[in-house]
């Protein structure tokens, strides 16, 4: 296991783009960070710096308290896994896993166990003598996987392993990618585009936009406390509903409804009048038929709905405005029918309409 820090790191190319902005983060030993964001933020090439395949433009790289930005990959003692498998198709599952230690020149007998082990974490025992051809991509992905853990180092980074398999096999690596790492406890880094693995396989969340990083912390912390617009609305699916609207007197209008927005934010506000603000709340944060006297009553009428088996969407035209709802199956309304919804004070999120940064946060759920 290694401990890393990155300290003001930049990466700017010769063409003067500048692709990583003052990147800061501290890595603890045994800890699975994922890095995440929409495509060209900056993930990936943070990445790649961290294993030695792209220059540090500037800042400073640390392995284990010592400065790394000058070290080659393989001093670094990093395993990296990435979108495609890289196998290699003459090879059987066994030699494409034993390869590495081969070209070290490791005993035989000790790559052999090596091997088999790392062939029964992975649940590859009876696949050992079949060519890559002969696996399912899930398959060949854990054959990928088990050439960068059998070599016993410190870190492993996995650049988007999943993003070839189909929903099924997603769901299935994610449980196995999780599992492994609580069976090596390597210090693990993870970069993908999809919020759904970054919440149900990280110690940490790095969320990232424009290669400036937004918000870093647990997947319950970025979910219930976002910092700003972009966070609240990359993390969480379907995704959170946003309004902005002018305060006047306290309060923002919708749909010829007056919301005052002391009740959300717990105090008076005098301070926002005039100001553009953008008010939020989550689909599944809403209530049907609810009685609950601390929350907003908003009408509109029905669009479109979405059963999706254990929950179900409903798109709502709110005046001028629209939004989604997460109801559960039984609650599913008609189409072109007025609904009235509550919104609690407390699952209210507000942001200032020109940073985009949180007012006040979830106080319902704060940890």
């Amino acid at each position: 296991m290694a401990y890393l820090s990155l300290q003001a790191i930049n990466k700017i190319y010769p063409n003067g783009f500048h692709a990583v902005h003052n990147f800061n983060l501290n890595i603890e030993k045994g800890e699975f960070i994922v890095f995440v964001g929409p495509s060209g933020c900056g993930k990936s090439t943070t990445l790649r710096m961290i294993a030695g395949l792209e220059d540090i433009s500037n800042g400073d790289f640390l392995i284990n308290g010592e400065r790394a930005n000058e070290w080659g990959p393989q001093k670094r003692q990093i395993a990296m896994v990435f979108q495609s498998y890289a196998l290699y198709p003459q090879m059987t599952v066994y030699d494409n896993i034993a390869f590495g230690l081969t070209l070290m020149g490791v005993d035989e007998d000790e790559i052999d166990a090596r091997v088999k082990k790392t062939a029964g974490i992975l649940g590859l025992t009876d696949y050992l003598d079949r060519l890559p051809r002969a696996l399912s991509g899930g398959q060949r992905q854990r054959v990928a996987i088990g050439r960068a853990i059998i070599r016993k180092v410190g870190v492993f980074l996995m650049d988007e392993p999943l993003s070839n398999l189909d929903a099924k096999q997603r769901v299935t690596m994610r449980a196995e990618i999780s599992q492994i790492h609580r069976q090596t406890g390597a210090t693990t880094i993870y970069v993908t585009h999809d919020q759904t693995e970054a919440m149900t396989m990280a110690d940490r969340i790095v969320i990232m936009k424009d290669g400036y990083v937004q918000q870093i912390g647990t997947p319950y912390d970025v979910y219930f406390n976002p910092r700003n617009v972009f966070v609240a609305g990359f993390i969480g699916e379907p995704p959170m509903n946003f309004i902005r609207r002018t305060v006047r007197g306290g309060a923002i209008e919708l749909n010829g409804q007056k919301l005052d927005l002391a009740l959300a934010m717990g105090r008076a506000c005098p301070e926002l009048e005039g100001r553009e603000i953008v008010f939020g709340f989550r689909p599944e944060g809403i209530q049907l038929n609810a009685l609950d006297k601390e929350a907003y009553r908003i009408t509109g009428v029905v669009e479109l709905t979405e059963m999706l088996g254990d929950n179900a969407n409903v798109y709502m035209n709110i005046g001028e405005e629209r939004a989604i709802l997460k109801v559960t199956p039984h609650q599913i309304p008609q189409m072109d029918q007025e609904l009235t919804f509550t919104i609690p004070y407390k699952n209210v999120y507000l942001f200032d309409g020109g940073s985009e940064k949180v007012l006040t946060a979830n106080k319902g759920n704060k940890a």
